[in-house]
């Protein structure tokens, strides 16, 4: 394929070799290539309609592009390193197949349409392609759920031992939150799925083109209302990396979880081996690195987000050269975040819950407190006052090496006459969980509701 620059009539000299490598883009956008080829397969056939080009050049156009895809995916035909993008490389294939055809492909339409129409095609996809990543891992998070409802351990503030939750409650949290960003990904699709081409360059064309069946023929919702907008818009991949950013949060709050409860400190969990590595020189070590890799790449995805908006906070109107380098951010972004949802879900799938452990640390750090001194409100105490009993009562545990469970009566009634047998019942940990009944709670039948919702959200999903 000869080097030539489809633009190179207005210039005098050839291009440097290292300006063309500095403004070549063919490394990064020829994953494009398929959106390149859809979409300039629908502009043709909408040329073909409107009588802008000849409809048997359409014809020959549409069938000779769905040659070079299939070529391109057999193996057949390599990217020519040397190409500009991946818009002129088809063009160029195009026409050294078909000639004066292939070159009126590029009719009414520009590079800076087009380029905007490829990536919103591809992230489009890859959006899609995320959200039922999302989806699987929320399935695998409600799944476990439904086995550890009566897995009593203790709730952290501050990661000191508050309250007693289940293993259900506690992981159904994290689905709520992937829930929302199941539901983000959903809007961003929602604002996305409108059609720039046509714009032009940035003043659409004096052509005759249907716009709205070019849209109709590539699955969006409309079209782009504003031209020199629909070229220079990137708020796409904006939000799109605004929404993997939020996501790799909650991915990296959870893998730090997933590393505190198998560490032996905690013994919460055990990771599959399949989902663990060794160490070096250690032989007894068993390190969580899957979560402590999401945990690092989650700043690898701000990152991208980071480049995205720097990138886009000074640029006038319309396509500046700068928007080139928001696909290296934004395909770093999905690519990570892909990889990292697909793998956290296996490794949480394969792990397995030690709920004697839980039980145990469930035991410790009078996380029952709050109730005992509820239980003195409920027999008419001010709540400041049951506060103050029960916290000299912990005090008192703490010097003597005892529990709320196993003081005696009379050692409860030191502290307050209003202590009767009672208090045994109030401070017994699952009658602590299974109280918490009220909707969002810690009880299993809160809880199922939690259950019970999810799975709603993931059938209608489907």
């Amino acid at each position: 394929m000869q080097n030539q620059k489809m633009w190179e009539g207005r210039f005098k000299k050839a291009l440097d070799s290292k300006v063309n490598d500095f403004n070549s883009s063919i490394s990064f956008d020829k994953r494009m290539y398929k959106e390149d080829i859809t979409g300039s397969m629908a502009h043709a056939a909408m040329l073909g309609r409107q009588g802008i080009i000849p409809k048997e050049d359409s014809d020959l156009i549409i069938k000779t592009l769905g040659e070079i895809l299939n070529d391109i995916e057999t193996g057949a035909l390599d990217f020519d390193p040397n190409a500009e993008d991946i818009h002129m490389f088809i063009e160029a294939v195009l026409t050294e197949r078909i000639g004066d055809a292939g070159k009126r492909l590029h009719t009414a339409r520009s590079r800076n349409d087009q380029v905007a129409l490829d990536t919103r095609m591809y992230v489009r996809n890859y959006y899609c392609e995320i959200k039922a990543s999302l989806l699987k891992l929320i399935a695998v998070i409600e799944k476990k759920a439904e086995m550890h409802l009566e897995s009593v351990m203790p709730g952290y503030t501050h990661l000191q031992r508050a309250q007693p939750v289940t293993f259900a409650h506690y992981i159904m949290a994290y689905a709520q939150m992937l829930m929302r960003d199941v539901t983000r990904l959903e809007d961003t699709l929602k604002r996305m799925n409108y059609l720039p081409l046509g714009s032009g360059a940035l003043a659409t064309t004096t052509y005759p083109i249907d716009r709205q069946s070019v849209a109709d023929a590539l699955g969006f919702d409309g079209v782009m209302l504003n031209s020199m907008d629909g070229v220079s818009d990137r708020d796409f991949l904006l939000e799109g990396a605004a929404d993997l950013s939020i996501t790799m949060m909650h991915l990296s709050r959870f893998s730090e979880e997933i590393i505190l409860w198998c560490s032996s400190e905690f013994g919460f969990i055990e990771l599959d081996d399949a989902f663990s590595t060794g160490s070096s020189i250690m032989p007894q070590k068993k390190n969580p690195d899957i979560a402590e890799l999401v945990r690092g790449k989650t700043g690898r995805v701000y990152g991208s987000l980071t480049t995205l908006l720097t990138m886009m906070k000074g640029l006038p109107l319309a396509y500046n050269k700068d928007m080139q380098e928001d696909k290296e951010a934004i395909f770093d972004a999905l690519d990570n975040t892909s990889l990292c949802i697909e793998l956290f879900t296996s490794m949480f799938d394969t792990m397995t819950v030690k709920t004697q452990n839980l039980r145990r640390a469930a035991a410790k750090g009078f996380i029952n407190a709050t109730d005992c001194a509820d239980y003195l409100v409920k027999k008419g105490l001010p709540f400041r006052d049951a506060y103050k009993i029960t916290g000299r009562l912990i005090a008192y545990c703490i010097d003597n090496d005892k529990t709320l469970e196993n003081l005696s009566i009379e050692e409860y009634k030191s502290f307050c006459e209003t202590f009767d047998n009672e208090v045994y019942g109030a401070v017994d940990l699952m009658n602590c969980v299974n109280g918490r009944k009220v909707i969002g709670g810690p009880a299993p039948e809160a809880v199922r509701l939690q259950l019970e919702d999810c799975k709603k959200f993931l059938s209608a999903r489907q």
